[in-house]
């Protein structure tokens, strides 16, 4: 039984802007048929790089929801990110002047925010010879990672909870785990939450390539991202937002909400306190994520039908995952749909948690699971059902969304379908 008479917080609308599509039906469409984001770098000259490849954001208007003054002042992070908002708040028919606005509050990570900010304005303070007569007064508010919540809750009024998680590629993830309780403490009755990310800059490849951490298959950029595969060499850039807005029921029913993907049903945070980069042994901090992720959502190992995967496309996390999914599930590991989108999306850092949030909603609304797409060869030591190429027809009646984070972070999400 659930230890407490919480709410039921469900989803009741999602937004997205992704390397395989910019709204959130052509993402799942994209998904749907098995599509690749993964192509050359083109927002800079990548040449002297040791990846020259990247999971893009393609054929973005800003101006489709920003006036074009704001864009100039706005990094493109918080670009996506207001994008991704609009989409949401739009896709769940809320009207924010009919609502309590000091109840509807906003968390919107980024694992590193306005890095293409810092590298303009470091740009031109070295073109200046150090002086910096020309630095933005807007530099600050551009790069601040907690800039994109400021900016949706200005925009629509919300003077609820406001702040960004920040932890790395499990920000997004987090973000959704605090909003959720905070509704369960009765602080909101209605969230915008996601993430949003925008590296594809010469010191965020750069940065990766210095760790080894990305793949460099640059004579084939669109077989880079292959999670759990024998030949995987690393991850995939990506870049982009999801967010979705959540509510309690009662306050979505009382409003007439068309619309309801899913359940939030329950959340499993740890940490490995093991190392700054790699994943413990064994994937001994996401077993426990998973395994209180379960409890929480007062569920039992059997009732999980699908897991979004970390899968990151590099030998430790797909190893570790897969391990720590076949502890927390024993048998039924072997029978559950497990799959990568970061094979089609590459890896969004800290919005990652949010569009895979995203698919695994959507995943559950359709009875459809998104496939790991670039799988050939099994590895020995990633040996479940990956729905390897194409995606597949499941019932799915509750599902895991994973996402781990350099420091160790852990964040495991639970989704049921809504029975209403």
């Amino acid at each position: 039984m659930p230890r407490y008479n919480y709410p039921t917080i469900v989803v009741t609308g999602v937004g997205a802007v992704t390397p395989i599509g910019n709204t959130a039906q052509d993402y799942w469409n994209g998904m749907m048929n098995s599509a690749n984001g993964a192509g050359p770098i083109t927002r800079f000259d990548a040449e002297k790089f040791d990846t020259r490849f990247a999971c893009e954001v393609k054929h973005y208007d800003p101006l489709l929801h920003i006036n074009k003054k704001e864009t100039q002042r706005m990094d493109l992070f918080t670009q996506f990110a207001i994008s991704a908002s609009a989409m949401a708040v739009e896709d769940s028919g809320i009207d924010f002047e009919k609502v309590n606005k000091e109840r509807a509050g906003v968390i919107i990570g980024s694992g590193i925010g306005g890095m293409w900010t810092y590298h303009h304005q470091q740009q031109n303070l070295y073109e200046r010879d150090g002086n910096p007569d020309r630095i933005s007064p807007f530099f600050v508010p551009m790069l601040i990672s907690d800039i994109a919540a400021g900016h949706v809750a200005i925009r629509y009024g919300l003077k609820g909870p406001n702040y960004a998680t920040v932890s790395a590629c499990a920000t997004s993830s987090h973000s959704i785990a605090d909003a959720l309780m905070i509704m369960q403490r009765g602080d909101a009755d209605i969230m915008l939450v996601g993430g949003s990310e925008a590296v594809v800059c010469p010191m965020g490849i750069g940065g990766f390539n210095s760790m080894k951490a990305l793949s460099t298959r640059n004579d084939d950029p669109m077989s880079a991202s292959r999670p759990f595969d024998l030949g995987r060499d690393g991850f995939v850039m990506g870049e982009g937002s999801g967010v979705m807005v959540i509510e309690t029921l009662e306050h979505a029913m009382n409003r007439g909400a068309e619309k309801i993907y899913g359940v939030l049903a329950g959340i499993g945070l740890t940490d490995d306190a093991f190392h700054i980069t790699q994943p413990a042994p064994g994937g001994e901090g996401a077993v426990r994520s998973m395994k209180l992720c379960i409890q929480d959502a007062d569920l039992t190992p059997g009732d999980i039908d699908y897991i979004n995967a970390h899968g990151t496309s590099t030998q430790f996390n797909d190893k570790n995952e897969s391990a720590a999914i076949k502890t927390v599930f024993g048998d039924h590991a072997h029978s559950m749909a497990i799959s990568s989108t970061k094979s089609m999306t590459g890896h969004l850092l800290g919005a990652a948690g949010a569009i895979e949030a995203i698919a695994t909603v959507l995943a559950i609304k359709h009875s459809m699971v998104p496939p790991t797409i670039n799988y050939t060869t099994p590895d020995p030591d990633c040996d479940l059902n990956y729905v390897p190429n194409v995606p597949i027809a499941k019932p799915i009646k509750a599902a895991i969304s994973n996402t781990f984070g350099f420091g160790g972070h852990n964040a495991s999400i639970c989704f049921k379908a809504f029975e209403g």
